[in-house]
């Protein structure tokens, strides 16, 4: 039997979150050394860029009202804490040029922001940044990634490609295969 994992994987609002249903097909392909089981987190922007219909019906996708749902009085639970003590690793693909600015800055206004803020630093967190080529060459997001990944966070680098908007150069989203090979290096034991 293999062994189970937890894994979150959160979107946020670029564009790259067109790859989100193969990103959790690929985590869930049985030839892998592990049983990931899969709980999804998308921002409001996200969801401009992919169905709901299209992730499968057993792994669940939490959105900004569902923090709001749980939660009505002392003693209930409270969701954006909850998922980050279920998860064994975040993985955060896309990471927009927004959403890299508010995880270096500490803002949490939504639920992807407020798990990323709760997160246990002993856990691995993987962002994968996507973002159009100019903000991406900003000083700035050098700045923010090296915040990151100075609390221990790993960057799962972009690559250099015509973008959607037909601009070419530094920016995309990792391939979806490099993006599950990084969840599978983050639970191989150290040497």
């Amino acid at each position: 039997m293999k062994p189970e994992r937890n894994v979150m994987i959160a979107a946020t609002g670029s564009v790259a979150t067109i790859k989100l249903a193969q990103l959790i097909r690929e985590l869930s392909d049985e030839r892998l050394p592990f049983k990931f089981n899969l709980k999804v987190l998308i921002t409001e922007s996200a969801k401009h860029f992919f169905e709901l219909e299209q992730i499968p019906e057993n792994v669940p996708i939490y959105h900004n009202r569902d923090e709001w749902i749980t939660w009505n009085k002392r003693g209930d639970p409270v969701l954006h804490i909850d998922l980050g003590k279920w998860a064994d690793l975040l993985v955060i693909a896309p990471l927009s040029a927004n959403s890299l600015s508010k995880m270096a800055t500490g803002i949490c206004d939504n639920i992807v922001m407020c798990v990323v803020r709760a997160w246990d630093l002993q856990k691995p967190l993987l962002f994968a940044p996507a973002m159009n080529t100019r903000m991406y060459d900003h000083p700035i997001t050098r700045e923010q990634i090296d915040k990151l990944t100075s609390w221990g966070y790993k960057e799962i680098p972009c690559i250099s490609k015509t973008l959607m908007c037909g601009d070419t150069g530094n920016g995309a989203m990792a391939e979806v295969p490099t993006i599950v090979q990084a969840v599978l290096s983050a639970f191989q034991p150290s040497n």
